[in-house]
């Protein structure tokens, strides 16, 4: 065998195996991080005066409706995520949400993406905004609703009538 044909028996190995593991992968993160994104957002929903009083010395507008809308996106983003339901359009918001967090509260360590990569994934949101950033580009797995959902589409079964 040649070096090229190597090289491409290998990648298609690789390739297998890795596909065998998207799909546990996704559903962990989106278990892990789902949940995380839901305690922290009822958190918030809970101790929504503290929260307000937070993004007051933030200075972010309207920070007592923001704090509903943060904490609310958190908490219920979450939960669908768990779910694997709206994953991808979930998402936006969720990293919207944690672009946001990154510019008021942690904007020196936003600034370091270049100059000091470890500064900026140190803070709180790197993590939450990369995973939700995975969800997006790459769905939420087999294991989801939205995989059930999607599947359920295709093949052109209608929803049981009354």
């Amino acid at each position: 065998m040649n070096i090229k044909m190597n090289y491409l028996s290998a990648v298609s190995l690789c390739n297998k195996l890795m596909n065998l593991f998207q799909t546990p992968f996704l559903l962990g993160l989106r278990l892990y991080w789902g949940w995380l994104f839901m305690v922290t957002g009822y958190g918030k929903l809970k101790n929504l005066d503290q929260v307000t009083e937070f993004f007051t010395g933030l200075n972010i507008p309207f920070p007592q409706m923001n704090a509903l809308v943060a904490a609310s996106v958190e908490c219920f983003g979450g939960l669908f995520l768990i779910l694997g339901l709206f994953s991808r359009v979930v998402s936006l918001p969720l990293a919207f949400t944690m672009m946001v967090a990154y510019y008021t509260a942690d904007h020196e360590k936003l600034l370091q993406f270049f100059s000091d990569p470890s500064e900026f994934l140190s803070a709180t949101p790197s993590t939450y905004l990369i995973v939700t950033l995975v969800i997006l580009f790459f769905g939420p797995g087999k294991i989801s609703l939205d995989y059930c959902l999607e599947k359920w589409g295709k093949t052109g079964t209608d929803l049981p009538s009354e």
